[in-house]
């Protein structure tokens, strides 16, 4: 079976979120069973890492949405990668959907149309002359649309589209349908339209063939109004007729402190001697003092989702009582500067590092004794598992994927409130693991022992793309 994946994020080449480590495991974890092309944007990010590139095709300006190249490459291991160059919409500084001071760029509609509308031509076999999709494969809002330019183009090329997170939608005023070359005629009710407003990720919504996302209480939660978004109306339609899906995101392979070499030092259940040395590391690293109380880890997005005003309001019961506590992420500036603030008022017990560094992020987990994961909503979360493979006991709100990949008193801690006082229940019962060792070392073995393998979420998309293309 042949699938263009769809995606504005690779871990290989340019991150911002999780959807950068589902977009490279899930389609290699997919490559026994199916032909997986991944599809992005030609950020500089992206062109420069890729050796080769042959040009393949040409896309012709469409409305207000500029001509473009189709370029075909491969990852050093082989994945086959297609890149949309566009110098124009796609070779910016900053990030793959705002300027370097966190402001959307005011094109994103043709930016992201552009990938869509290119892309469906790509899987109906228009641009490579050699390859065709049997199915598409799009991520979230940004890549939403492909479902949608395949029906106005009166194509029947089965579609999946995959929330990531349903708050992400890609709102744009009526006048991008006329900029993105969209029919008039979508914009009602039961098509684009949001409000008054185009939603990028509702048009997958209609027009996709099934949709999925990456957890299956995070399915459920999304045909709620306190979850919905405003969708829920229509995702509780697609899940009645069985076109709504909940698959659980995997973490590859290289997340095992037994190998990492990442880290200050490798260890293995049980060595928690080389668990400390990684925990001395990081203390040592960002000026913390000596301590034999806890850390308690944060690698997070800076979102007011995540939850990172609870770790705010309970930082200081936290250092009180004998922890400590280091974040490194980036975000809203707001939420970046009051950490930062609260690093300079306890620069002995918080340590702050603004950005996102894949080694750091992995000697946090090592060295840390809890994750703080109090978000709002969480679709899936990839931390959680992160930190359980590497022996620290995730603290997490019981929403979307953290309640399922989260065991309460056995690898985690769960608690049912996203509120102050529910959130400080959970990391008051971490203290009390903490210094009754025989329960912290059982917790740990556990949560260590912990699979999270991409096998079994792959083995379940092979299933749902056949059902797709095969009904």
């Amino acid at each position: 079976m042949r699938v263009l994946f769809v995606t504005t994020e690779m871990d290989d080449f340019i991150r911002v979120g999780g959807l950068a480590a589902v977009s490279a495991a899930l389609p290699r974890a997919l490559r026994p069973w199916a032909d997986v092309r991944v599809l992005l944007p030609g950020y500089s990010d992206v062109v420069e890492q890729l050796t080769h590139i042959e040009i393949v095709g040409e896309c012709a300006a469409k409305a207000q949405m500029p001509a473009c190249q189709l370029g075909r490459s491969a990852t050093r291991d082989g994945l086959p990668v297609y890149v949309l160059l566009c110098p124009q919409l796609y070779d910016r500084p900053g990030t793959p959907y705002g300027d370097e001071e966190g402001r959307d760029w005011p094109d994103n509609d043709i930016r992201f149309g552009r990938l869509a509308s290119a892309a469906a031509e790509l899987a109906m076999g228009t641009l490579d002359k050699n390859w065709a999709a049997d199915l598409v494969h799009a991520n979230d809002w940004q890549a939403a649309l492909v479902p949608a330019y395949l029906a106005w183009s009166g194509s029947k090329l089965p579609s999946i589209l995959t929330i990531h997170n349903l708050a992400y939608q890609g709102l744009f005023p009526r006048d991008t349908l006329r900029r993105i070359g969209a029919p008039e005629s979508s914009f009602h009710i039961d098509g684009v339209e949001f409000y008054d407003k185009l939603s990028f990720l509702k048009g997958g919504l209609v027009y996709a063939s099934h949709l999925t996302t990456v957890s299956t209480t995070y399915a459920t939660e999304i045909t709620t109004a306190e979850f919905g978004c405003g969708m829920e109306g229509l995702l509780r339609a697609r899940s009645a007729a069985s076109e709504l899906t909940g698959i659980l995101n995997g973490i590859d392979e290289s997340w095992d402190p037994r190998f990492c070499t990442q880290l200050a030092q490798q260890f293995a259940a049980g060595d928690w001697e080389g668990k400390r040395a990684n925990a001395d590391y990081v203390r040592k690293q960002l000026g913390l003092a000596v301590s034999r109380g806890p850390i308690f880890g944060l690698v997070a997005r800076l979102v007011h989702q995540k939850g990172i005003d609870l770790v705010l309001s309970a930082a200081d019961e936290i250092v009180e009582a004998g922890g400590q506590i280091i974040v490194t992420g980036s975000g809203e500036p707001a939420l970046e500067q009051a950490l930062v603030a609260a690093h300079r008022r306890r620069p002995d017990s918080i340590g702050v590092v603004i950005g996102f560094n894949d080694a750091q992020a992995r000697r946090i987990f090592a060295g840390s004794d809890f994750t703080l994961m109090p978000s709002r909503f969480e679709p899936c979360g990839l931390s959680q598992m992160y930190a359980q493979r590497f022996g620290s006991l995730p603290i997490g709100h019981q929403t979307g994927g953290l309640a399922e990949t989260i065991t309460d008193g056995e690898t985690g801690f769960l608690f049912s409130q996203p509120s102050i006082e529910s959130f400080l229940g959970g990391v008051r019962r971490a203290f009390s693991t903490f210094l009754a060792t025989d329960q912290l070392d059982a917790m740990r073995r556990s949560a260590m022992a912990r699979s999270f393998s991409w096998d079994l979420s792959a083995a379940c998309y092979s299933a749902l793309y056949r059902k797709t293309v095969l009904p």
